[in-house]
């Protein structure tokens, strides 16, 4: 077993073992004294390891119920929210209970952030069940749902009280959920791991899965320690994002996933970045690289002026500017704010693709 500690305003566990997920009742009884649990998954999710995960909870004493809502990330929104908070006072849910969040990123998202507002904050668990999830959004307390002008507009930091990844639940994902994952994994390697980026071009990912995850936690954690309600360091953890996440606001969040999305974005971001002089000559293409290698999308129908003007409303977004995480090479960036009157000039001008 790895274990990580998180090291934040609330400090918490993150245990990394094949087969956790059968024994979680055991770590969630270790860290709440609660007598209600609530599982919250998708319906993609819940049918395969709800029953051991609550029956996991019933031998340590808990009173259970699930809460199931149909999967997609067009589920994430405060509609959705409404629904757990009724299932949560149907079964008498209180500030001493705990919520149990199984499944992928959007699961986690709408449970924590249901955890952090209902009765103003009750203690919930993760237990992640995709790569994008164990490896990026399980970890650092950002909770949240969509609105239709972006991802994540309204959400709240509230941090798990323990993290239980299970990387056996991963041989049950589609491919695409599993390359979705990798888009996350790829950023950590570009912003601080040139180890790691190294790794992902020489050997296969299934093949060094637990390394992946361990490592991409362990950066994540030591960026959340030292920012962690996102003034400062904690922004280069969105690279790619901010491209990304207009990619998803322009596909209607639907027929490009969260990582693909981010990825995409990483690449035409630093594509840009290079021609400019900022990026080390050669990145992008090795990104480039790693995209095809593991199946994600390398281009888009939509133009890049398009992406730009998508980029507004972003939650980055302050006072009158947008922050972006550009590459100086593999391994190392740097954080840097354009205003929101010279993003068409700083990624349109001179470029053919923003027409």
């Amino acid at each position: 077993m790895k274990t990580i500690e998180v090291k934040t305003g609330r400090p918490y566990n993150i245990y990394i073992e094949h087969g956790i997920i059968k024994s979680a009742g055991s770590y969630v009884r270790a860290v709440s004294k609660a007598v209600r649990a609530v599982i919250v998954s998708d319906s993609n999710v819940a049918p395969l390891y709800s029953e051991a995960v609550e029956a996991s909870l019933k031998s340590e004493g808990f009173e259970t119920s699930v809460f199931v809502f149909e999967a997609g990330e067009e589920r994430k929104r405060l509609s959705t929210i409404e629904k757990m908070y009724d299932h949560f006072y149907e079964h008498n849910i209180t500030r001493t209970d705990i919520i149990v969040a199984l499944g992928g990123g959007v699961t986690g998202d709408m449970a924590g952030f249901a955890a952090a507002s209902y009765l103003r904050g009750i203690d919930f668990v993760q237990i992640p069940t995709t790569l994008l999830s164990q490896v990026d959004s399980s970890v650092g307390g950002k909770t949240g749902v969509d609105l239709p002008g972006g991802k994540n507009l309204v959400g709240a930091f509230w941090q798990p009280v323990v993290v239980l990844i299970d990387p056996d639940t991963l041989s049950t994902l589609p491919r695409r959920y599993f390359n979705d994952g990798m888009g996350e994994v790829i950023k950590y390697g570009c912003i601080k791991s040139p180890g790691l980026f190294g790794r992902l071009e020489t050997e296969n990912a299934e093949d060094i899965l637990d390394d992946i995850i361990s490592e991409s936690v362990s950066i994540k954690r030591d960026v959340v320690e030292h920012d962690e309600r996102d003034t400062g360091e904690r922004a280069i953890l969105n690279f790619g994002h901010t491209f990304g996440h207009a990619l998803e606001k322009l596909h209607g969040y639907s027929g490009i996933s969260h990582g693909e999305a981010v990825a995409l974005g990483a690449l035409m971001l630093t594509r840009i970045t290079e021609e400019k002089g900022i990026t080390e000559p050669g990145t992008s293409e090795r990104i480039l690289s790693l995209l095809k290698k593991y199946d994600m999308p390398t281009e888009t129908k939509f133009t890049l002026s398009q992406i730009v003007d998508a980029t507004r409303g972003d939650k980055k977004s302050s006072g009158k500017g947008l922050s972006f995480i550009f590459l100086s090479e593999i391994g190392t960036c740097f954080i840097n704010k354009i205003g929101t009157d010279k993003l068409v000039d700083f990624f349109c001008a001179d470029n053919p693709m923003g027409q």
